[in-house]
């Protein structure tokens, strides 16, 4: 799996304009915190029981309408969901699996917050919110 920075990723997105960017946050921090413009949803886990997502990779193959070979960019809030999503798409045969670091809101602060030391949205780079 390769692991590219949200100021990379972005980049990769607009130069391989074949590739799905997908974020696998939960449903409500997809819709209400806000995601990257452009990303596809699909939820790895969601509430309200945190159950593992059983038609992920399935999901995702009809996202890439079913070539494997597709670059996968995957996204979640600090990049460690994604990580593990990306396993799994790995060991289902996709060959291109990108793991954004940081993920949408990047890491905790000393204050318990995020957005304000790196992730999608510290940098600037296009987001939309419903």
């Amino acid at each position: 799996m390769k692991h590219l920075t949200p100021k990379e990723a972005h980049a990769f997105i607009h130069a391989n304009t074949d590739a799905v960017f997908v974020d696998v946050r939960s449903e409500i921090e997809f819709f209400y915190v806000g995601h990257p413009y452009g990303a596809e949803h699909v939820a790895w886990q969601d509430g309200p029981d945190w159950a593992r997502n059983p038609d992920f990779v399935d999901q995702v193959g009809q996202l890439a309408r079913g070539q494997k070979q597709r670059p996968v960019l995957l996204i979640c809030r600090s990049g460690l969901r994604s990580l593990e999503a990306g396993l799994a798409l790995e060991a289902a045969g996709f060959t291109t699996v990108i793991n954004v670091l940081e993920g949408f809101e990047g890491p905790l602060d000393a204050t318990y917050h995020r957005s304000t030391s790196g992730g999608w949205r510290f940098y600037g780079l296009p987001w939309q919110q419903s």
